[in-house]
């Protein structure tokens, strides 16, 4: 405690003087190469892939096909086809969170599906 009458004032942080030379925040470089790391993850698309399963009919895979993403009969068959001979078919190409959502949709009408990075 000090025994002199004055009052004590809070600390007040230092005034630049424009003798001073300017001062780089790392932490505003940091955040900046942050931000652009970010931009370029976001950049990468994914593949959502329906893979075959012994149990449901083709029928069913077309119209989930066609329901989930407004694809024409035709498309959605090829790509059901796809599924049948080859194993998998790439249904959409999207981003991440999309790509999730597709994912999330596709498992609640009963469909195996994962997503797969673009390259």
């Amino acid at each position: 405690m000090s025994t002199t009458n004055t009052p004590e004032l809070p600390l007040q942080p230092s005034t630049m003087t424009s003798d001073d030379p300017p001062t780089t925040d790392p932490s505003r470089e940091e955040e900046r190469e942050s931000s652009v790391a970010l931009d370029e993850q976001l950049d990468h698309l994914w593949k959502v892939i329906v893979w075959n399963d012994p149990v449901n009919l083709m029928t069913y895979v077309v119209y989930v096909i066609q329901k989930l993403f407004g694809y024409s009969i035709e498309k959605a068959t090829k790509m059901m086809l796809e599924v049948h001979n080859d194993g998998k078919s790439i249904v959409k190409i999207t981003e991440r969170e999309k790509g999730e959502r597709y994912i999330a949709s596709l498992h609640s009408f009963g469909l195996q599906a994962t997503m797969e990075k673009e390259r």
